[in-house]
C-alpha cells in the first residue's frame, strides 16, 4: 500500500497543511468536514499536490521536508518544480 505527502490550501484563508496519509481522498475529506483539529473550521480545503512513496517512513520524511521550509511561498516554489517533472 503507498503512502502519501500531500499539501493542501484553504480557498478562504489560503494558508497551507501538510500532511502524510495512506488515503489522499478520504483524508481531503476528513479535513473539510471538520473531523481533523488544525484544519476544522478554516475550510474549504483544496488538493495542491501529493506524492506516493513506498513506505510511511519515507512520505513522513517529505513531510518534515516540506514543513521545515517555513514559508508558504517556498513550498508552492517546491510544488510547481517538483509538478514540472510529473
Amino acid at each position: 500500500m503507498p503512502f502519501y505527502t500531500y499539501i493542501l490550501e484553504s480557498e478562504e484563508t489560503g494558508k497551507l497543511y501538510i500532511g502524510q496519509t495512506g488515503d489522499v481522498a478520504k483524508r481531503l475529506v476528513r479535513h473539510n468536514s471538520g473531523q481533523s483539529r488544525y484544519t476544522k473550521g478554516k475550510g474549504p480545503w483544496e488538493l495542491l499536490y501529493s506524492v506516493a512513496f513506498e513506505t510511511r517512513t519515507e512520505a513522513i520524511l517529505m513531510e518534515r521536508k516540506l514543513k521545515d521550509f517555513k514559508n508558504p511561498a517556498k513550498v508552492k516554489m517546491w510544488i510547481d518544480k517538483h509538478s514540472q517533472k510529473e
